[in-house]
């Protein structure tokens, strides 16, 4: 589990760096546990490359945690469009995924 507070305010910290430790660690921990998903390295690689299309694979993935479970999905690929909206946009996706993966975590245990 990652705390949401602390993710924001490392990002803030390392000037936009710690997202791409976040993407490397949420899609190996993800990875680990349902030997499904990109994984960790390939996650960091499309972040580092084509970052814009991690905040749809990474929700969707986090739907698909949920849907694996056969429980309803809090968030999808369609969750990634929140992301166009400037700032305030990336803030509410990600409080909603890493909320939504958090809350999968917890059960999982």
């Amino acid at each position: 589990m990652r705390g949401t507070g602390v993710a924001i305010l490392l990002t803030i910290i390392t000037f936009g760096i710690y997202p791409l430790f976040w993407y490397f660690g949420v899609h190996s921990d993800m990875k680990r546990a349902t030997n499904q998903g990109l994984g960790g390295g390939i996650a960091l690689l499309l972040a580092i490359i084509v970052g814009i299309v991690m905040p749809f694979v990474t929700a969707s993935e986090v739907g698909n945690l949920y849907k694996a479970k056969g429980q309803p999905a809090p968030v999808s690929g369609l969750t990634g469009l929140w992301i166009l909206i400037p700032l305030l946009g990336s803030l509410i996706w990600f409080i909603k995924v890493n909320g939504a993966l958090n809350a999968y975590w917890r059960t999982a245990v």
